[in-house]
């Protein structure tokens, strides 16, 4: 045991893992502790101490089959017979193939010993050959391969001639059974597939423990097009950090498109009023600035059933940029109107929204009712809409067949700068059922399909900028 121990060693080190004699010693003295003939105890004491890390763990498991499974004659041949025939194809292979180190490594890899060729796949590893090869390229690595697979195909041609010239026929004096014949061809044929798999497939460091971070712009382009009403939790949560991304980037565009005070048109007479203060020579030059235009924005968001969900993220982001306004005022309704500016104005946006749909003020049970809604704000609320005010109306227009009440909207569109209209519904259902989206639109400036993020950053865009 010790000495099959000691070759396993040897030829963990020849493939790259750093083994020290410390470390085989004191495998060797817990050998005493441990079950030998259990194989899943005996590959758990070697793992424990030849292993740094997990990063070596799948190498040390390749090289583990390799060397216990795969290269042990003793387990492979079966007969007596067949271990003379074994030895005969060896010095034959010896006698016939070259000397150089790829065949030496070949050689000792179909006598069970795979110390060699791991040495030679970890040198080619490491491109540590000295022969000359382009700076900065694989070559010397593509030619050592191809130069082994060759050496392979020679193994085979070298095998089969042999097996060719044991088989019984007239004037053969030396012949090997057909049973013998074909177990020794699949002894080398399965010696060679693992020999091949070794140079094609190397086996890769485990890094289960990295982790790989998405990007805001990737976590978009997954969940970007996907409908508010197909999210689930946990993508409601994403979507809420790649809301936080896509504002601060928002507001860094707004930014630099006011902050230009170095470009655009000159402004002649201030330049020249400043001028007065250098005996008239223009060091200063002034430019014309166009400053933003802040606008009021007021939402009536519908808050039944799906419509909510394309509502809770219009209100996010509208607070996200609310200084690019000079103020929003927002309401609710399934049948009236609710404001709840005071609970986004108090909390933190996404803390608001949960108050919002845990409000006692909100009628949820209700049958949602636009025209009762639009009669609530004519009598209480048309007061705050001017020609600054962009009202922002987001729903479904189904209305279970009460009166539309459209003259108030056309009201309210007089008032306005502008009506615009989000439907969280697909367009093809616009006009069916209860939907009064066909009376709507004929009273309002813009109609949007809003039923993803994409869109609806699309919408804020336009908006703010």
């Amino acid at each position: 045991m010790m000495q099959l121990v000691l070759k396993f060693a040897a030829c963990t080190r020849a493939a790259g893992l750093r083994v020290s004699t410390s470390e085989v010693l004191d495998c060797l003295d817990q050998m005493q502790y441990a079950n030998p003939t259990d194989e899943e105890e005996f590959k758990i004491l070697l793992r424990s101490n030849f292993v740094k890390s997990r990063r070596e763990q799948a190498k040390f498991d390749h090289l583990y089959h390799l060397f216990f499974h795969e290269m042990q004659t003793d387990l492979d041949v079966k007969s007596e017979s067949m271990a003379q025939h074994l030895e005969e194809i060896l010095d034959f292979l010896q006698e016939n193939m070259g000397q150089d180190q790829e065949s030496q490594a070949i050689m000792d890899l179909m006598a069970g010993n795979p110390m060699g060729y791991l040495e030679l796949l970890q040198q080619m590893q490491t491109d540590e050959d000295s022969g000359p090869r382009i700076k900065g390229s694989n070559l010397g690595q593509l030619a050592k391969r191809l130069q082994i697979m060759l050496g392979f195909n020679d193994v085979r041609e070298l095998i089969a001639q042999f097996l060719e010239s044991r088989t019984p026929s007239p004037g053969v004096t030396e012949t090997i059974d057909y049973q013998i014949r074909q177990q020794l061809r699949e002894y080398f044929d399965e010696r060679l597939a693992t020999a091949q798999e070794m140079l094609t497939k190397e086996p890769r460091p485990d890094n289960a423990s990295m982790k790989k971070s998405t990007s805001p712009e990737k976590h978009l382009a997954q969940l970007g097009d996907k409908p508010f009403v197909s999210l689930s939790r946990k993508e409601v949560e994403e979507m809420r950090e790649i809301i936080d991304h896509l504002v601060a980037k928002l507001k860094d565009t707004i930014g630099r498109r006011y902050a230009r005070k170095t470009s655009g048109v000159l402004d002649i007479k201030k330049t020249i009023r400043a001028a007065s203060k250098y005996q008239g020579v223009p060091v200063e030059l002034i430019f014309k600035s166009k400053p933003p235009r802040k606008g009021k924005v007021v939402t009536l968001c519908d808050v039944s059933g799906s419509v909510w969900a394309a509502a809770r993220f219009m209100l996010n982001l509208l607070y996200s940029v609310s200084e690019r306004f000079t103020g929003v005022r927002s309401f609710v309704f399934v049948n009236s109107l609710t404001e709840v500016s005071d609970i986004f104005e108090k909390h933190e946006i996404n803390q608001a929204i949960e108050e919002v749909l845990r409000s006692d003020r909100i009628p949820f049970e209700a049958r949602t009712d636009y025209g009762a809604t639009f009669r609530h704000f004519k009598r209480e609320y048309m007061d705050i809409l001017n020609k600054k005010t962009t009202l922002i109306i987001i729903g479904d227009g189904r209305s279970n067949y009460s009166n539309p009440e459209a003259d108030i909207l056309d009201q309210m569109r007089d008032k306005c700068r502008r009506v615009i209209w989000l439907n969280p519904e697909h367009e093809v259902f616009w006009y069916s059922g209860d939907s009064e989206m066909r009376t709507y639109e004929r009273y309002c400036h813009e109609f949007r399909q809003v039923q993803n993020l994409n869109q609806l950053m699309e919408f804020i865009k336009d908006l703010v900028l």
